[in-house]
């Protein structure tokens, strides 16, 4: 019965978890087990979380400027949503051409806050995308908004906009890519548990599987070991 119920789980989290999160997921639903005799048990039995090596950014891929500080680095830890937001880009493969997925994350909760899928990687899009988010959560003046040092993330468009509502902007100090660790993290888990391993021959396909695996399976569903093993909508229903 235990075995079952362990391998109902790891479909549920898209054969994504490893028996930590198995482990909390049984002890949230009351079933009392130790983490040892979970690990044993899905050891035996060949399962296991989908582990990958994600692929770094190519050397020379972004341009950097000199202007701006990390703000992050003389604030505590959030504690509450909206206090501090981390932005960053991707790209996947579609096809024979790449798509760029732009992200919006509230460091808080580790919510997704908002995504896009473009075939650029310009202002514009980091705009249209923060112009949508913010219309959402209307955050209070004063919030951090964090990025790399990426062309697209140091327009003077997009500073303009944050200056419009108070916001602070929020840059990796040089050659420190940890500084924006949490989206990093993100991007590890999107990588290691939906794109590798995949082909996507349609745009509509990859936008399909992300809507799915971000709104449907990371925001609401999967477990963070950083917010209390809960999912980032729960986490901020219970602080709510």
């Amino acid at each position: 019965m235990l075995l079952e119920r362990i391998r109902s789980i790891h479909q549920v989290s898209r054969q994504a978890y490893g028996s930590p999160r198995v482990y909390r997921s049984l002890k949230a639903s009351g079933i009392t087990v130790g983490k040892n005799r979970v690990a044993r048990i899905m050891r035996e039995n060949g399962i296991q979380g989908r582990v990958v090596t994600v692929t770094r950014r190519a050397p020379g891929l972004r341009q950097f400027q000199q202007d701006g500080e990390n703000l992050r680095l003389q604030s505590s830890f959030p504690k509450a949503k909206d206090k501090q937001w981390v932005a960053d880009l991707t790209y996947v493969k579609v096809g024979s051409q790449y798509q760029y997925l732009i992200t919006i994350m509230d460091v808080y909760s580790r919510r997704i806050l908002g995504w896009s899928l473009c075939q650029s990687r310009t202002a514009a899009d980091v705009l249209a995308l923060l112009r949508r988010v913010i219309r959402k959560r209307r955050p209070d003046p004063g919030l951090i908004f964090h990025t790399d040092r990426g062309i697209e993330f140091m327009a003077y468009t997009l500073q303009e906009e944050l200056a419009r509502h108070g916001l602070k902007r929020s840059y990796n100090r040089l050659g420190h890519c940890t500084d924006n660790a949490h989206m990093e993290s993100f991007y590890h888990s999107l990588k290691g548990e939906l794109i590798r391993g995949r082909i996507f021959n349609r745009k509509q396909d990859l936008r399909s599987a992300l809507s799915s695996y971000i709104d449907g399976f990371y925001n609401r569903s999967r477990l963070h070991s950083g917010i209390g093993y809960t999912n980032p909508i729960e986490y901020e229903n219970r602080a709510a």
